[in-house]
């Protein structure tokens, strides 16, 4: 049997980057156990102390709401990003090599735009004419790189 994942991400505001990645993702802010109203209260339940809570009120994790991808994690830190990312997220959004060089462009460039709306920033655009590949690169609204292709 697979091992399941967690995607664990630091960062300063995990409420935001819970609110840009599950609508990039189209995942849902993952809610607290049922028996309790907030992550807050389940957290104190489970130990941790209420200094070490600050803003855990909120949701810091996403879900896939069909259960299949993986669960994300924001794990808030003191420190801030310092340099590339050693490891980054692809996001396949073009429809794959079946479907034209163009028509994927066109996918990708317009879904590189909806999360520019929502505090992306774009980095560069990978593409060379004649090579069958499209791809944009972006930054989250923390600065974590991400690919579109």
């Amino acid at each position: 049997m697979a091992t399941r994942i967690q995607v664990t991400i630091d960062c300063a505001d995990p409420n935001r980057l819970v609110e840009f990645w599950a609508a990039a993702l189209h995942y849902r802010p993952q809610q607290p156990p049922e028996d309790h109203p907030t992550w807050k209260s389940y957290w104190l339940s489970k130990g941790i102390p209420e200094d070490e809570l600050e803003g855990a009120e909120n949701t810091d994790s996403i879900e896939d709401p069909d259960g299949v991808g993986p669960r994300f994690w924001f794990q808030r830190v003191p420190e801030s990003k310092a340099g590339k990312n050693r490891l980054h997220l692809d996001l396949s959004v073009s429809g794959g090599r079946a479907v034209p060089v163009e028509t994927r462009r066109e996918r990708v460039h317009a879904e590189a735009e909806r999360l520019i709306a929502l505090g992306a920033t774009r980095l560069r655009i990978l593409y060379t004419e004649g090579v069958d590949h499209y791809g944009e690169t972006l930054q989250d609204p923390e600065g974590n790189e991400f690919c579109l292709h």
